[in-house]
C-alpha cells in the first residue's frame, strides 16, 4: 500500500482541547553518548514537536552537563554508569527507567556500543512496559545479542537504516521496492515487531504482512540524524497512544513531509536535522487540513 495524505490523515491523534501535558503522553529517550551528543537532542526535538506533552533525555552522566538545558523544553537525566567508560550500569539505569513511567520508549539514537549498553538494552526489552522505538546504537547492540526477540517482552518499532538492516538480519535489504518491501516483511516476521526500512520510499511492514511504502524519496534526507528525528517522532506518536504500525505510518508521513518542505525552499541539498522538528509541526497541521480516508 502507497501511503497517502488522506490515510496518514485518519491516524492523527485527538488533541482535546482541554488536554495537558500528560493527556499527550511522555517519551523517555535513552540515548546519546559523548561521540554523538546531537543525536539525543535530535531525537528529543522530533518527539516534542511531534506533540508530545513531556520529552525526557536519560543520556550518560558525562554527557548530561553538555546537553542540559540546550533546548529548555527537553528534561535530562543523568543514565547510571560503570566507571572506566563500560558503559550504563544497566541494573540501576533499568530501575531509574521504569521508575519514571514513560508512554512510550526510544532506545539508542547515538548509543555507545558497549557491553553495559547492550545489558540495559536487553534489560529493557525483558521487562514489559510502554512501547518502545529502536534505533542506532540499539540495533547495533541487538545484533550481537542471539536471539533477542525471543526474550522481548515490549511492542517495538524498529527503525533501520540499510546498514543496520543489514547487521541484525544478516543480509543485506533486497534492491527496487519489491526487494525492499520483500525485506522489511521478512525482518517484521522474524522479530514480531513492526520495521521501518529507511530510505528512498521508506517501507513500512507488519509481522502479519501489512506492508505501507512512503512516496518520499529525497536526496536532501541523506544527512546525519535524520533518522534520530524520525525516531523521536514515532516515539512521540506511541506516547499519544496510537499503535505501533499507525505510529510508524504517521510518523515517516509526517518525517517526508517535513523534508519535502525544506526542500521546497532549499533544493535537493543543505538540508541539517534540525530544520525538520520544526517543519514536522507544521506538517501535522497541514495534515489535520486534509480530509482523512474512512477508518477501517
Amino acid at each position: 500500500m502507497l501511503l497517502d495524505a488522506a490515510t496518514c490523515a485518519a491516524l492523527l491523534p485527538n488533541r482535546p482541547v482541554d488536554g495537558h501535558k500528560g493527556t499527550f503522553g511522555t517519551v523517555l529517550c535513552v540515548c546519546g553518548s559523548l561521540d554523538y551528543a546531537g543525536a539525543a537532542l535530535l531525537c528529543g526535538l522530533g518527539a516534542a514537536r511531534a506533540g508530545a506533552g513531556l520529552v525526557a533525555l536519560t543520556v550518560p552522566a558525562a554527557l548530561q552537563a553538555v546537553i542540559a538545558g540546550r533546548v529548555p523544553e527537553l528534561v535530562t537525566y543523568a543514565l547510571p554508569e560503570q566507571p572506566a567508560g563500560r558503559g550504563a550500569d544497566s541494573l540501576e539505569a533499568s530501575a531509574l527507567i521504569d521508575a519514571k513511567a514513560p508512554d512510550a520508549l526510544v532506545i539508542g539514537c547515538g548509543m555507545a556500543e558497549n557491553d553495559g549498553n547492550r545489558e540495559l538494552v536487553m534489560r529493557l526489552l525483558a521487562s514489559a512496559g510502554a512501547p518502545a522505538v529502536l534505533d542506532g546504537g540499539a540495533l547495533s547492540l541487538l545484533a550481537q545479542s542471539g536471539r533477542w526477540w525471543a526474550a522481548n517482552k515490549r511492542d517495538c518499532v524498529l527503525t533501520p537504516h540499510p546498514g543496520e538492516f543489514t547487521r541484525i538480519m544478516g543480509m543485506p535489504p533486497g534492491e527496487g521496492d519489491p526487494g525492499r518491501e520483500a525485506s522489511a516483511k521478512a525482518a517484521a516476521e522474524r522479530f514480531g515487531q513492526v520495521v521501518v526500512l529507511k530510505g528512498a520510499r521508506t517501507v513500512i511492514a507488519t509481522p502479519d504482512g501489512q506492508t505501507a511504502v512512503a512516496p518520499f524519496a529525497n536526496a536532501a534526507l541523506a544527512t546525519a540524524g535524520s533518522g534520530d528525528v524520525l525516531a523521536g517522532t514515532i516515539g512521540s506518536l506511541l506516547a499519544q497512544k496510537l499503535a505501533p504500525f499507525d505510529a510508524a505510518r504517521l510518523g515517516v508521513w509526517l518525517h517526508g513531509r517535513a523534508a519535502a518542505r525544506v526542500s521546497e525552499r532549499l533544493g535537493d541539498a543543505g538540508l541539517i536535522a534540525s530544520d525538520l522538528p520544526f517543519e514536522i509541526a507544521v506538517a501535522r497541521h497541514e495534515l489535520a487540513a486534509t480530509p482523512p480516508a474512512s477508518r477501517a
